[in-house]
């Protein structure tokens, strides 16, 4: 499928798309669509009210002409004079010797539009439009939704790149991570917890490094007014269980991306943990997620599906 075909789908018959709708469909962030106008003369060929810029479908193909230049390593002003005089490429400019390595598109699929801007930003590593976008995908969908529906889908899309081509995207998924990561961290807390609210405490598996889920299940507890105590990255299993006993949680939530650190024996480890008086001891509700779980649930253990299921579990105890 042609993606200039969806973008030019999308283009109202009554005057353009604004230039916020472009940057999010090409994953540029607007300011650099502004530069690239005011610089260039990458832009509209009107403007409504002679001042406000309104894309057509021939401005965003020439746009996606530019953006598909610099992501092969032409730098901006000789991308903008071939885009301009209407040329497939400059034939003279050789392409860096690192520009075939993540150039191409992500396999999003039929997803959210804003998954295609996010793809398409990573692999340019558009660090200026990853943050714009993502800080507009949570203002519009809020935190689940935006995680689900758009974040998680393009991180995947990244790892699927990197698997089956090598290793020639890994630099495209750490500097997608790094941003998510921020993005996440940059949500706002909700309210203050009730008093005697339950402490939730996620923490990975031992060597498993993949924190993102844990991470947006933290920002959205958070924002919910649930306490929750995030730890990160492979937790040695005696620090995991010395914090358990310090904090005394209502659940612990342990996170595994992969079979190999998927740890049925810390599960039953973590579960057999009390704290409190005689004759009132308490133990934690211990829950399993990430797909490192799949098909071995631990018994007595409770297993989340995803980060809806997670948060709605977590905030009836």
């Amino acid at each position: 499928m042609d993606p200039t075909g969806d973008l030019l789908a999308e283009v109202p018959a009554d005057g353009g798309l604004t230039t916020g709708a472009v940057a999010r469909l090409l994953g540029v962030a607007p300011t650099t669509l502004r530069s690239w106008d005011r610089r260039y003369g990458i832009g509209p060929a009107a403007r409504q009210g002679g001042r406000h810029r309104r894309w057509t479908g021939a401005d965003i193909a020439a746009l996606r002409h530019m953006c598909a230049l610099t992501s092969s390593g032409v730098p901006p002003a000789e991308a903008a004079r071939t885009v301009l005089a209407g040329t497939a490429g400059p034939p003279e400019t050789p392409r860096p010797a690192h520009a075939s390595r993540a150039s191409g598109p992500l396999p999003v699929g039929r997803a959210r539009q804003e998954c295609r801007g996010l793809a398409r930003a990573a692999v340019r590593l558009d660090a200026p439009a990853l943050d714009e976008l993502l800080t507009a995908v949570l203002d519009r969908y809020g935190l689940p939704a935006a995680w689900d529906e758009v974040m998680m889908p393009v991180l995947h899309a990244v790892g699927r790149k990197w698997e089956t081509e090598g290793e020639r995207y890994i630099e495209v998924e750490h500097l997608l991570s790094w941003h998510v990561s921020g993005a996440l961290r940059g949500v706002a807390a909700g309210r203050a917890p009730a008093p005697g609210a339950g402490l939730a405490l996620l923490a990975c598996a031992p060597g498993e490094t993949h924190t993102l889920a844990l991470e947006a299940l933290a920002a959205t507890l958070a924002q919910q007014g649930l306490p929750v105590r995030m730890f990160g990255a492979a937790v040695p299993a005696g620090a995991l269980e010395d914090a358990v006993r310090r904090t005394g949680p209502a659940a612990v939530v342990l996170w595994a991306q992969s079979r190999r650190t998927a740890s049925p024996a810390l599960v039953a480890r973590l579960d057999a943990i009390e704290w409190g008086v005689r004759g009132a001891r308490r133990r934690p509700v211990v829950c399993v997620a990430g797909p490192g779980w799949a098909g071995r649930q631990p018994p007595g253990a409770r297993h989340f599906s995803g980060l809806g299921d997670a948060v709605d579990t977590l905030g009836t105890l």
